[in-house]
Order: C-alpha cells, then structure tokens, then sequence
C-alpha cells in the first residue's frame, strides 16, 4: 500500500497521519510506503522557477539552495532577520514558479486557485477530470510511475487534512485513475472527516474514489485487508520519509497522544459540533512510544498535537522527562499556575504552550463555555513566564457573545498582561454550520461550496465579519506592546517555528 500526504501544508515536519497508518499496517505485517507528497512537490516547483524580472527575485532565485541549507542549519535561527528574509525568498522563488498559472496563490502555508473552489465537490471533481492543467502534474509524472513500479501497491491512501490540501489531492487522485485504473484509491484525514460526519457519512466522489474514511483510519484500512483484530495502539513509523529534507533546523517529531478533546464543551468549536469522542493513549504508553521514536530518529524538537494535552499526560511528562523538548496545546487548568508545577514542565522539555483564551471578556468565556476564569489565566501566564515556558496564546473575536465592549475588554487584558504573553494568533469567528449555534441565529452559507464547514451568520450585537476586522486592524493590532508580540511570530511558519524563538530552547553546542 502507498499512503500519500498531498500538497500544500507546512513543510516543517514529516506528516503524523500517515506515519500511524504505517505504523499500523506493519505491526500487522502489511507492507507499506510513505510518500511526502507535499514536501517533494514543493521542491520540485522550487526548481521550476526562472527569468525573474526583479532585484528581489533575482536575489531569491540565486539563493534558494542556500536559504533551503539554512533552514535545516540551528544557526541560521539564532538570527531572526536572516531568518525572515531566507523564509520570504523562498517563499518568492515559490510564487515565481506559478507564474505561468496566474489563477493560483501558493505559499509554503496555503494554496489557492481563483477559478476553483476546494469547497465545491464540484470543482474538486473537475480538478481531478482536467488534473493535466495542475501545476504538480510534471511532478507526478515523474515521480509516481516508478516509485509505483518498484512495488506492488494494489492500494493508494491519500491523506487530506487541510483545505489548502483539498484541489492538488483532487488532481492526484485524478491522475491515479486515470493513469493507474486498476489501483483502489482512498481517501481519508481530518477534512474528510468533517465533511462526512456533516454529509451523515455520505460522500460525493463516488466513481472517482473507491473508500472514503471517516475518523481514525487505521481500524477501516485494515478491515479493508480481511484483518478485524488489530493491535492496540502501535507506534507511529516515519521510516520512509526523508527526514532531514524538512524546513527546520531539525527533525520536528510530530506525534498525537490523544483524539478529540477531553473537555469538548466549547460552544464554538468544530470537535463539539462534530461530536468527536475523546480517545487518549495511556500516559506511560505515550513515553514508551516517544522513547523508541527518540532513539531512531533524534529528533530536535517534540510536537504534541492533541486538541488538548490532559493534565494526566502533562504530570506524566513532568516526572519522566522524554528527553527532547517539546511544546503543544493545553487548556488553562489550576495545576498551571503553581510555579513550581511549571518549572517540572520546563525541566521536562517543555519550551513552549498553547493557550486558547479566545477572549479577555469573562462574559463572552462563559458563554462559549470554555470553562476557565480570567483570574486564573492571569496566575497561569504569571507562572509559565516564571517558569521559563513560552505562551502562544490564541485570540478569537467576532463570537455571537462579543460586542466591541467585550472586545476592548479582551484588548485591555492583552495589554494588562503583554510582558508575559510570548506569541499571539488573532482569528475572527466563523460558524460551525452543525453547531447548536448555527441552529439559533440567523445566517446564512459563508461559502458558496457544497463542503462548507462554516456559514455566515446576523450578529446578535451587529458585530459582523467587517466590524471586526475594522477594529483588529485600526485599533487592536495598533497599540505598540501588542505590535511587538506580533512581530515575534515566524512569518509563514507562524507556531511550528515560534518554540525556536521562545528564549529558552536549548539549541544544542558544538
């Protein structure tokens, strides 16, 4: 079987999705291979780009191996102006390769087409009909032939997790049929997901795609194989990825101890609207699986993706250390703001969390149900900074609660606590389309695509989408402590570089 992770994502780290399969798939015997779609893809575009017409191209185009080899180089990171510019040339070289498709935006982040939306099951379809037209057409001719040649792949998964994934995958798959007809496609990930559980698990790629998989894939792919006991939670296996190709100064190790969220009561969150159960490893089983994957890979940095790391884990981590530092997302909980919990964290590894505060409004907090008060954000930052932890703390205005009074309050809290807030994510709300919300107000589709997770909505307060944005950008973002906070962020890269901005990673010497 192949798993392919398709572009355009992030191309810091090898994709976790499709290393559990693979993890799976062998413990039972099943042979498989791994195939970075959108890292190879990228590198390839990167080496199309030609005849530039400006100083800064030309430069970006001269230096593109270079900025490549000081991405993956610990030094170049210890300089964040260098390391600005060699992101954005390579980001420029990227947009130079595109030139002969003015329809498309494409960065090392996202991927956009002007003439297709990757939320209309239509378009998606036809991106797979006239898949010659794609820009990583040349690329799958030239890689996928004999890479199916040298194995005999009987099976293809494809794993999409981000819309800015949904149109190339689409032409993949379109490729696939087209060329290779007597292989069974698959489709899986966090976007097909979504997209079924929205649909009643229906899908509209019938006669394109052979499965669709909804939720963890690795109890269908192996029904799928005449297998019906499979193993317990195996180890991720990245084997076949080639590690040391990623845009870091290391091998960023993903790895998810958890599904879901345990708290999963916010109101706004696409987990709830879902009804996404919560699965969590066992704590010492999540060590053991880190250990081994330490020793095979020695990996720079440790990237926790659950929704939310549970307070079992975190205490877990605290008092048998992985050895390799680490960072992910947690909820604000009391343990948090006992300094000397944080400084067993840091001690552990941990360089940086993730915060969803969403607002500094306790009202709009209760209404969403997040389950935390301000006061006791207030004491968790005021000990993670104690500790030597970096916060990334994401913010999201424009929620049915909020009203410009409420967002001022959340501006005020911000300023009130800037010195120990390390990073910021500002996001402006979009409607679940199966929340309870959705059913309560007034709204209408936000996107004109059939798969649209989210919709348009009348503002209780008239606190609309351009109101919000308005005051993010004329007020908000103005004052000079939060501009300051802003600017730390990696541009592109954004929380999957920050950890190595934080001040305290521990690069290693010599």
């Amino acid at each position: 079987m192949l798993l392919i992770a398709p572009p355009v994502a992030k191309p810091d780290a090898p994709p976790a999705g499709i290393a559990v399969l693979a993890g799976t798939l062998r413990r039972h015997g099943i042979p498989c291979t791994l195939l970075d779609a959108n890292l190879e893809g990228l590198l390839f575009l990167l080496d199309q780009a030609d005849n530039p017409d400006d100083t800064w191209s030309s430069r970006a185009l001269r230096h593109r191996h270079a900025n490549l080899a000081a991405l993956r180089d610990p030094t170049l990171y210890r300089h964040k102006d260098r390391y600005q510019r060699a992101v954005r040339d390579i980001n420029r070289v990227l947009v130079l390769a595109t030139r002969s498709h003015p329809e498309l935006s494409i960065s090392l982040a996202n991927y956009q087409d002007a003439h297709a939306n990757a939320l209309n099951s239509r378009d998606l379809l036809r991106a797979a009909e006239q898949f010659e037209q794609s820009i990583y057409t040349p690329w799958f001719r030239k890689r996928l032939p004999a890479l199916l040649a040298t194995e005999n792949h009987r099976l293809i998964g494809i794993s999409l997790s981000f819309i800015s994934q949904a149109l190339p995958a689409f032409a993949l798959l379109g490729y696939l049929r087209s060329t290779f007809p007597h292989l069974t496609l698959i489709l899986g990930g966090g976007l097909i997901t979504s997209w079924m559980r929205r649909r009643d698990g229906h899908h509209p790629f019938v006669g394109l795609v052979d499965h669709c998989i909804a939720g963890p894939g690795e109890g269908p792919l192996l029904r799928l194989l005449g297998i019906n006991n499979p193993v317990d939670e195996p180890i991720p296996d990245y084997t076949d990825l080639p590690l040391a190709d990623y845009f870091a100064p290391g091998l960023i190790l993903p790895y998810a101890a958890s599904r879901g969220c345990y708290w999963n009561r916010c109101t706004f969150c696409p987990e709830n609207a879902e009804q996404s159960r919560y699965h969590a490893t066992a704590p010492f089983t999540v060590l053991s699986h880190l250990r081994r994957l330490r020793d095979r890979s020695r990996p720079m940095l440790l990237h926790l993706l659950d929704n939310a790391l549970s307070p079992a884990l975190l205490q877990t981590l605290g008092n048998h250390p992985p050895d390799i530092p680490w960072y992910g997302f947690v909820r604000v909980h009391e343990q948090l703001a006992d300094v000397d919990y944080c400084r067993t964290l840091r001690l552990s590894g941990c360089v940086l969390l993730k915060l969803g505060l969403e607002s500094g409004s306790q009202k709009v907090l209760d209404t969403m149900d997040k389950g935390i008060h301000l006061n006791l954000v207030t004491r968790v930052l005021d000990a993670l900074h104690q500790a030597g932890i970096a916060t990334y703390v994401y913010l999201l205005f424009g929620t049915p609660a909020e009203s410009i009074h409420e967002a001022r309050q959340t501006l005020a809290f911000t300023l009130q606590h800037h010195q120990v807030i390390t990073f910021l994510n500002l996001a402006i709300f979009n409607m679940p389309r199966s929340s309870k919300e959705a059913e309560q107000i007034p709204g209408s589709t936000f996107s004109q695509g059939d798969l649209s997770l989210y919709q348009d909505f009348i503002h209780p307060q008239g606190w609309d989408r351009r109101a919000t944005r308005t005051f993010l950008d004329r007020e908000f973002t103005r004052h000079r402590a939060i501009g300051t906070i802003l600017r730390r962020d990696p541009p592109l890269f954004t929380s999957n570089h920050a950890a190595f901005f934080s001040g305290g990673f521990p690069w290693p010497t010599g």
